[in-house]
This record gives structure tokens, sequence and C-alpha cells, in this order.
């Protein structure tokens, strides 16, 4: 890989950048706070990236208690209509509270473009590597979630999930999770935000609860401004470029599967067209542990 330096970093990340600049909107962090959230260094992400987030700006990182990816469920104003299942609801409350699982599946098509993107970018920076082969997620992965608080308030600023898959060491995801309003949906979202060389990727979904008690959460929509997929580009003098792909869009339908597991469908599409499957199983530790104890 061809380093350009500590500013612009690697080449084929500042290209990435490049496109963003030249067909995304320039835009004013401060009055487009639903596309703020944190930005990657150059040379990568990794595992330890919140920790040294929370340091560099001042913020409180937590593992103690019970943690979850939305601490107050009821932030996402579901409280008519259809009730989201008791055991969907406390995965999203104390999500620290659970082991995941994760099986893959690419259609063949697409396989290709996935060995590309974890060549050119996921294994180097250590963000976003999916599963290539079930071998990848055989032995599971592993689960920090860790809250960034303000050390006045001991307010929780954003939640970040960082996970691992087991057999190879790679960072699945490294996201920070929040719930805001966007100007094209009259309700609350819930935004992932993944760390990128200069930047970041933003996924921000429109949250569902359906007759059968299931959960989902779709980023998809038509213009800027909308739901759905944005790259960032932070220029080192506080400019910030947000690029809107309407083409690449996400479904995650979680639901209690009733043997004390919540489960889910993750489906991610380019153009209409699916190109691949994540499915989760997350079980309460403590179950885990009675379940793998030795007779």
């Amino acid at each position: 890989m061809i380093w350009l330096g500590p500013q612009r970093g690697y080449l084929v990340d500042w290209l990435t950048q490049q496109w963003v600049r030249a067909t995304g909107k320039k835009i004013n962090i401060n009055e487009e706070a639903w596309l703020d959230g944190p930005v990657g260094r150059p040379r990568g992400i990794g595992s330890d990236f919140f920790a040294d987030y929370a340091r560099e700006n001042h913020l409180e990182l937590s593992q103690d208690g019970t943690r979850g990816l939305t601490p107050d469920f009821g932030l996402l104003e579901l409280e008519e209509g259809p009730k989201v299942a008791a055991e969907v609801r406390r995965f999203y409350e104390q999500t620290s509270e659970y082991e995941l699982d994760v099986w893959s599946e690419w259609r063949g098509l697409f396989r290709p473009f996935g060995r590309a993107l974890a060549i050119l970018f996921s294994r180097r920076l250590q963000q976003l590597n999916v599963p290539l082969s079930p071998l990848d997620s055989s032995k599971g992965m592993s689960s920090a979630v860790l809250q960034l608080r303000h050390p006045g308030s001991g307010k929780t600023v954003q939640t970040a999930w960082v996970r691992k898959l087991r057999a190879t060491g790679n960072v699945l995801y490294a996201g920070s999770y929040s719930v805001c309003r966007v100007p094209g949906y009259q309700r609350p979202c819930v935004k992932v935000v993944f760390p990128l060389p200069n930047g970041n990727a933003i996924v921000l979904m429109k949250p569902e609860a359906h007759a059968d008690g299931s959960f989902s959460l779709t980023s998809a929509g038509r213009t800027f401004g909308d739901p759905g997929f944005y790259f960032t580009v932070h220029g080192g003098i506080g400019d910030v470029w947000a690029r809107y792909v309407p083409a690449m869009t996400e479904t995650i339908i979680v639901y209690a599967d009733g043997n004390d597991a919540v489960r889910a469908d993750h489906l991610l599409r380019l153009s209409g067209l699916q190109f691949l499957r994540l499915h989760y199983r997350s079980r309460v530790l403590e179950q885990c542990r009675r379940t793998n104890a030795p007779a």
C-alpha cells in the first residue's frame, strides 16, 4: 500500500475521500449534527479506537454495570401500535449481558467484491471485517459494549460496540450507537457511526415494531437528509463533506426465538440486489454458562 503521509494516509483511502469530496455535499457540522460522529485515524481503527477517542475528547469510558446499545428503548417512540417483545427490548437495553454468534452468506456474484473489500480496506483498517466464509465465524465473536459519558453529568453521549471474530482476530465492527433525528424523517432514528480514515460511514435506520413482537431497522431513503447510508470526510481546517449513497440499503430484523435467545437477520442490498445476509444469535451470558457447564 502506498503511504501519502500522516494527513492523507494511504492512497486507496485518499482516493475514496476525494470521491466523497467531489460528489458529496459540503456541510456545516454544527448545523448538521445528525452527521457528526467519531472520525478515524489515517492508519486505521482497531479494537482500541474508542478508548483513545474517549481520552482525546475528555469523555469517560465505562464498562461497569449493564450497558445497552439503546439504554432507553423509549427514545425510539414506539409506544403506539404493535409492542416489541420484551426479550428484544431487553437485548437493546442490556446488550453487554449477551454473547453473540454470527453466520454469513454472500451471494455468489458478490463474493469477489467482499474479498476485494477485505484486501483493500477491512483487514488493513481493522474495521468492517465481514466474514467471508463460515470458518471465519466458527469460533464466535467477542462483544464489548462501551459507554462514553460526560465526566460532569455522567450522561451517556454514545455507546460503542466493538465486535471481533475469535477465529481470525479481526474487528468485525467498531461503531458508536445513538438515537437522533434527521431532516427527512419525522421520528427518531438509530444512528450507527463507523469511524474510517479522516471520516466515517454513518447508517441512519428507521425503527419499526411488528405485530409478532419483532423489531426492524431499515436504512433506506431517496435524497440527502433521509435515513440511509452516508460517507463523510473531515478536512484539516474543520471542513466536512458528506455523500449520501441511496443505492446502499440495510434491513435488520430482530426477534425472540422462544429458546432463551434473540436472533437477527441482517440483509444488505446494493441497488435493490441483496449481496450479503448475516444471521446473529444472542444469548444471555448466564444462560450460555449454564448450557456449557460440564455435567
